[in-house]
């Protein structure tokens, strides 16, 4: 999908730097992949504790599929 998006020329050229991408498409794809993510781990994380379980982690492990 094609999008047009008006971003800071610096903070794009520093973008570009630390993801070590060589266009400016790929390094915003790689930052948001990045964003999304994070995110999810953020959720995932914020479940700690509230689920339950009623096998224990190695008999998940190692289970027949």
């Amino acid at each position: 999908m094609r999008a047009t998006l008006t971003i800071d020329n610096d903070k794009l050229d520093l973008l570009m730097k630390e993801t070590k991408s060589k266009s400016k498409a790929s390094a915003v794809k790689i930052a948001i992949d990045e964003y999304l993510m994070r995110k999810k781990i953020e959720k995932i994380k914020s479940m700690k504790g509230k689920l339950e379980f009623s096998m224990t982690a190695d008999e998940i492990r190692h289970r027949e599929r």
